[in-house]
């Protein structure tokens, strides 16, 4: 593609090379920046965890139907679904979650987030960034304002030998972009099913017909060709400077011991991989744990598919009994093994449903809409202490009314608790600040 020249004939590339020789040598943007990392030196915290495994539940699950059950709710409201008490006093989940109401000495549960973005895009982006949309956004929108969690945690934490920081399977979720921080920090996506037989993640193997040394040789012809010159400063937001990371990224993953050993979900024992559950959603749980275990610092299992506008109580009590198995053997998987202090484990949507239960107009089944006023969050690992239940909704389920918390709240939260201070600013390719989280306060319950 031509470089675009202004009327004196130097190029826009040129220009900007000057300018941030000029700019970066002595001037404002260095002074912010030296005046951010003295910041950051007094007050990153302790890390408490190394890694975080999210659960999204794109859709926006019920918190009525899981972790937040109203038994003495009018019927439009409670549902159909019976309440089980908790390995907590006083503490009940929905029926079909027995497991994780076994094992809630385990995890936190916290049932009063909410916030004001009612609609897909806008939520995605709200919980997924702690940082609300800037201006209004579609439903089915996919935003990117800010750098995600996994993008974030992939910048600061870095990557283990042989594998990228930030995995999401099966999908990158709507808003778990890097934003300004780059191409270098986005998701490595897995879109491959690693319950399907032969299972094989693309892109990390040799393509076929190719030995070592003919691709090596092919490599080397690349390197000769391209004298592309780069603008290697972050400020620059250099193109080639992001194709670059995404060709050695790819080159190493093809090289890489490491990655053929964490994605062999084969070696694990039959009696682990019954134990997640022989589906799709299990064995992404199981293949997140084994990415842990080799040192990938965040990993996201994007779960679609809990937008139940309707046959809500048919749908859930087909996937609640397997989601329920699958997440709780993480969990103590992870504990058996010496690794639950040390990851995260997080659970949640975009929002909460509606209290009351409605059938919409062409449907035969009822269901519940898009509610932001309630939420419910499953949150383990990294010395959360087990049994805590932070925070209420009222009697009917309308809304958080007791220690009443912010998305801001929830990722600063996950930030402190992998040591990375939810105050710190950031700065995009412009020289601007950015903040992390606007308001980086986490829950003190929780640390």
């Amino acid at each position: 593609m031509p470089f675009h020249t202004n009327c004196a004939g130097a190029s826009r590339r040129d220009c900007l090379q000057l300018g941030l020789g000029a700019f970066l040598g002595g001037g404002l943007l260095t002074a912010l920046r030296a005046r951010g990392f003295a910041a950051e030196a007094v007050n990153k915290p302790e890390a408490k965890a190394k890694a975080c495994i999210l659960i999204w539940m794109d859709g926006g699950p019920t918190h009525f139907e899981t972790f937040d059950p109203k038994p003495d709710a009018p019927e439009e409201y409670r549902g159909e679904f019976k309440a089980i008490p908790t390995a907590v006093p006083g503490v009940h989940f929905s029926e079909h979650m027995t497991k994780l109401a076994a094992g809630l000495g385990k995890f936190a549960m916290i049932r009063s987030i909410r916030h004001d973005q009612g609609n897909h895009g806008a939520g995605n982006h709200y919980m997924m960034t702690g940082a609300p949309p800037r201006i209004p956004v579609g439903c089915g929108a996919f935003v990117s304002f800010h750098p995600s969690m996994g993008s974030v945690v992939a910048a600061e934490k870095g990557a283990p030998v042989g594998l990228p920081a930030y995995f999401s399977m099966p999908s990158m979720t709507r808003s778990g972009g890097a934003n300004f921080l780059g191409a270098k920090y986005a998701p490595f996506v897995v879109g491959d099913d690693p319950n399907g037989r032969g299972f094989k993640v693309r892109d990390v193997a040799i393509p076929e017909g190719l030995t070592g040394e003919r691709f090596d040789d092919r490599a080397g012809v690349r390197s000769d060709v391209d004298t592309l010159k780069r603008v290697m400063d972050k400020a620059a937001g250099d193109p080639a400077v992001a194709l670059d990371e995404h060709y050695k990224q790819a080159y190493d993953l093809m090289n890489s011991k490491e990655a053929q050993a964490a994605f062999d979900i084969g070696r694990e024992p039959t009696k682990t991989r019954d134990r997640y559950a022989r589906n799709s959603f299990g064995q992404r749980l199981l293949l997140a744990r084994r990415l842990v275990e080799a040192g990938v610092p965040f990993v996201t299992v994007n779960d679609g598919g809990w937008d139940h506008h309707s046959d809500i109580f048919g749908a859930l009590r087909t996937r609640l009994p397997a989601w329920d198995q699958s997440v709780a053997s993480l969990v103590t998987d992870l504990e058996e093994r010496g690794m639950l202090d040390s990851t995260l484990v997080i659970a949640l949507g975009e929002f909460g449903r509606t209290p009351k239960i409605s059938t919409l107009t062409g449907q035969a089944k009822a269901g519940r809409d898009h509610w932001a006023n309630a939420m419910s969050v499953l949150f383990a690992g990294g010395g959360t202490p087990g049994g805590t239940v932070i925070g209420a909704t009222d009697r009917n389920g309308f809304a958080a009314v007791d220690r009443v918390l912010s998305p801001e709240n929830f990722v600063s939260t996950v930030y402190t608790k992998l040591g990375i201070d939810p105050g710190k600013i950031l700065y995009n390719q412009q020289g601007r600040p950015a903040h992390i989280v606007s308001e980086p306060t986490p829950i003190k319950e929780l640390l």
